[in-house]
């Protein structure tokens, strides 16, 4: 399979950006290659997933590449933050995602509660996460949650994966 050129796209508008507002400690493209390579993960959980919502979204990991990869569904990103807001208008447009609505809010003001699936990366702790995210998705929605450091206090289904040596995890929660 060959890789989306708006993947790259998005790396050297990311390079670009985070060089003038910092939004995220990965300072080389090897770094910022290996969030992508991360979040790449969470896209065969979201195919097929109508309405998205990406809580605390700064520089677009993992919204920005779910919306490339998966153009048919519909992505709300919330990132209260307005310098990361911009980055996120500015992706969205200069990489044509009409899939992608980059929003400058926070979850607590958000209204709309009947996503299929809610997504967060490295924004809450990950217990947190899973009690903010049932809040947005409608009843049998997926709340999905990403796992660098093994928790047995966070129940779900654990997709495991690898990237460059290190394990990590999907955690999967459904709403009831």
């Amino acid at each position: 399979m060959t890789r989306d050129a708006r993947l790259d796209s998005f790396v050297d508008l990311f390079e670009k950006w985070n060089r003038r507002i910092n939004l995220s400690a990965a300072a080389t493209r090897d770094e910022v290659e290996e969030h992508l390579e991360d979040c790449l993960h969470v896209v065969p959980a979201l195919a097929g997933q109508a309405r998205v919502i990406d809580v605390g979204s700064g520089g677009g990991f993992p919204v920005v590449i779910a919306a490339i990869c998966l153009p048919d569904s519909q992505f709300v990103s919330l990132e209260p933050i307005h310098k990361k807001h911009a980055f996120l208008r500015t992706a969205a447009r200069e990489l044509q995602l009409s899939n992608l609505d980059a929003r400058a809010e926070r979850v607590e003001d958000h209204a709309s509660a009947d996503y299929d699936v809610a997504m967060s990366r490295a924004t809450f702790d990950l217990a947190d996460w899973f009690a903010t995210g049932k809040r947005l998705v409608h009843a049998g929605g997926l709340v999905i949650g990403f796992e660098a450091q093994a928790r047995a206090d966070v129940p779900g289904e654990r997709i495991a994966y690898e990237v460059r040596g290190k394990s990590r995890s999907l955690v999967l929660q459904r709403s009831i």
